[in-house]
């Protein structure tokens, strides 16, 4: 389990002080209904709710011997009860509590992981409409294709990032159900009502239909949106990596005052957080893959899920929650150079404007094949020389017989290339961050 980064909130939801103490909520929840229905007595479920208490270290002893973690808390309960505690757990099998159990954890765990990305959004948000117009190269292939904005290219991601709020709102919902149902899943020895008192006590609803466990595709859906919003979380800082590198230079991670690069190389300044943020990605899609292999299992149940569960639920949501985290010290403090990105995008001087001077031959009434054989000819001629591809075009006496240099003039022109990020802007609603 990670433990050197996690924020402590998300690490107390998986600690077995929080597990034992919602296993034991549970119970206690079950007894309140059974009473109810006059399966408990009153005075017993008094008794419970006064005396039942347990230590983490002496059920850790119990589970030594009875090789049974349900048992070993049911064990040391009882010790600390007395005869009331037959009561506990009365018509109940191990899943209907752990399963219960883990769907409030799993939703403690979306909740935080929620807040946190919501945050990162709007963080994202104000990034974007302060970069608005700070035009940039667009890049396809990793080479020079059509300018952009830097607030555009941020607004992307902050598009993505409200997709991804919904799909753990999506995700919190699917896993939010309670299971006490018995042995098999068929009320044998306890009433329906019971999984229905249970489920609206802890903001969760009945499973319903179920085997012994909760059936699996509920976790598999949570796990698979955990590793979507990771993939949301490695394309942006890998985007932070491309941009810091040195040739670019664009934009960079915050580097803090005696933060040291390298061992051997004092210079460097790498982009060590994003490279952490991409590692992580792969650790949380391979627990995705864990939990769609989870959803088989032998008739009404067996045990191969458990031991995995035990890993990847805590792993996966603290490893999220840490690259959210972390992508959020990237963006608070971003490095940007708007000058630079001006650089840049005079490279290749001029060459972003081919499709322009394409669509203009074709007006002058050139086949597209014409045109473009044209076009690409004089921008071939750019690369290899460096010469101004609007000098170029204007020497080749071909395209000056179907434009001249005034109408090729204004077709350079960024400023139309751009004219619609304000309309892009408006259909987000990033007028103003909500």
């Amino acid at each position: 389990m990670i433990k050197r980064y996690s924020p402590v909130e998300l690490s107390a939801v998986w600690s077995e002080e929080n597990k034992f103490k919602i296993w034991l909520d549970v119970e206690i929840a079950a007894m309140e209904e059974q009473t109810e229905l006059g399966k408990v007595p009153a005075d017993a479920l008094a008794e419970v709710k006064a005396k039942a208490k347990f230590d983490v270290a002496r059920i850790d002893e119990i589970e030594r011997t009875v090789k049974h973690d349900v048992v070993a808390f049911l064990t040391n309960i009882s010790e600390n009860v007395g005869p009331a505690a037959r009561f506990v757990h009365l018509g109940m099998t191990s899943s209907d509590v752990v399963d219960t159990a883990s769907a409030i954890q799993l939703k403690q765990s979306g909740e935080i992981i929620l807040k946190h990305l919501t945050q990162l959004r709007e963080m994202i948000g104000e990034l974007s409409l302060k970069y608005k117009d700070a035009a940039m190269i667009g890049r396809t292939h990793g080479v020079h294709a059509e300018p952009v904005t830097f607030g555009l290219k941020m607004a992307v991601w902050y598009d993505e990032l409200g997709r991804d709020v919904e799909r753990i709102k999506s995700a919190i919902e699917e896993i939010s159900v309670a299971k006490i149902s018995g042995a098999v899943g068929t009320y044998s020895h306890i009433s329906p009502e019971v999984e229905k008192y249970v489920a609206k006590k802890f903001g969760l609803r009945p499973s319903i239909a179920s085997t012994q466990v909760i059936q699996r595709d509920r976790h598999a859906q949570f796990m698979t949106v955990l590793a979507v919003v990771a993939g949301t979380l490695e394309k942006m800082a890998l985007e932070v990596r491309h941009l810091q590198r040195t040739e670019v230079l664009e934009a960079e991670e915050p580097f803090t005052k005696g933060q040291k690069g390298s061992s051997a190389m004092p210079h460097k300044r790498n982009p060590v957080n994003a490279e952490r943020i991409c590692g992580m990605a792969r650790l949380v899609r391979s627990y995705a893959m864990s939990a769609l292999e989870n959803q088989a299992l032998w008739h009404e149940r067996d045990i191969s899920h458990s031991s995995v569960e035990r890993v990847i639920f805590p792993d996966a949501t603290l490893g999220l929650d840490f690259m959210i985290i972390e992508s959020q010290k990237i963006f608070k403090n971003f490095v940007v150079y708007p000058e630079k990105m001006e650089k840049n995008l005079q490279i290749t001087h001029g060459l972003f404007f081919s499709e322009d001077v394409l669509l203009k031959l074709i007006e002058k009434g050139l086949t597209r094949e014409q045109a473009y054989t044209l076009v690409q000819r004089n921008a071939m001629h750019c690369w290899e020389t460096g010469e101004d591809f609007l000098t170029a075009l204007a020497n080749d006496h071909e395209v000056a017989e179907k434009v001249t240099r005034d109408e090729l003039e204004k077709v350079f022109d960024l400023n139309s290339l751009l004219k619609n990020v304000d309309y892009i802007y408006k259909t987000l609603g990033l007028s103003e961050v909500s």
